[in-house]
């Protein structure tokens, strides 16, 4: 889930270790190869498939995997499947906007699945428009805080286009305008500084704080669409307060 909440944070990285990860390689995978027939094979002239291939080593894809992928994907193999992408709409229980981004070879399968999430957790889906202006779509930079602090990471990365650096509980997130995500994240390699992934994703412009019920219901509902191989990524502006942030760890 992307959210930029400190829970969104700690739901990835146990979805990296728990039952989905092979569900979150498939994804990575198909990543690498829309990237690569978009732009061609190689990564250093294709910086979308770089940090495709980037996001993928730092989640411990295998290369070889990584590597079939770019060939399908370039054409050198004579395999791949044509993707195409697809945005859905709609609010999760309590009012929360939810965008889903689909990357699928069959459409009708994508909405369907799509759509039974929704309904069976609560939630509805919504026509085109009414949700995505609650988003806007920007460059997000990943970097571990472990040896970095704010300031350290703002002087190397404001002229380069970052507008802001977000605390996101074990990292830090580096916003900036979508164009200006590659000019970022060379930054940061020039400076020597790591970095998890780099890429575009859509960011809430408001966000809609929720109880206990509200936030348990709406990670059902993204839990749910997150399942489905079709839906690449789930963005809200779930808003979940520290307070309730712990009873939802004592839940657990």
């Amino acid at each position: 889930m992307s959210g930029h909440s400190k829970w969104a944070t700690t739901k990835h990285k146990k979805a990296v270790i728990d039952a989905k990860r092979g569900k979150l390689f498939a994804k990575l995978i198909k990543n690498i190869e829309v990237a690569a027939r978009m732009g061609g094979p190689d990564p250093a002239g294709n910086p979308t498939l770089y940090d495709a291939i980037q996001k993928a080593k730092k989640t411990s894809v295998p290369n070889d995997n990584i590597d079939r992928a770019v060939k399908r994907g370039g054409g050198l193999d004579g395999g791949g499947v044509d993707y195409e992408t697809l945005m859905y709409e709609g609010y999760a229980p309590g009012g929360v906007a939810i965008l889903v981004e689909c990357l699928t070879d069959n459409k009708n399968r994508a909405v369907s699945e799509v759509r039974l999430a929704f309904n069976r957790n609560g939630g509805n889906m919504a026509d085109s428009g009414s949700v995505s202006y609650l988003f806007e779509r920007r460059g997000v930079v990943t970097v571990s805080k472990e040896g970095n602090t704010e300031d350290d990471l703002l002087e190397v990365v404001l002229d380069a286009g970052a507008e802001e650096i977000t605390d996101e509980g074990e990292t830090f997130e580096i916003l900036s305008a979508a164009t200006d995500v590659v000019a970022v994240r060379t930054a940061l390699q020039e400076a020597g500084i790591d970095y998890e992934s780099a890429e575009a994703q859509f960011v809430p412009t408001m966000r809609t704080p929720v109880d206990l019920d509200g936030a348990q219901k709406a990670l059902r509902l993204i839990d749910a669409l997150e399942d489905s191989d079709d839906v690449q990524a789930v963005y809200s502006n779930l808003d979940i307060p520290a307070d309730v942030e712990a009873q939802l760890a004592d839940a657990e």
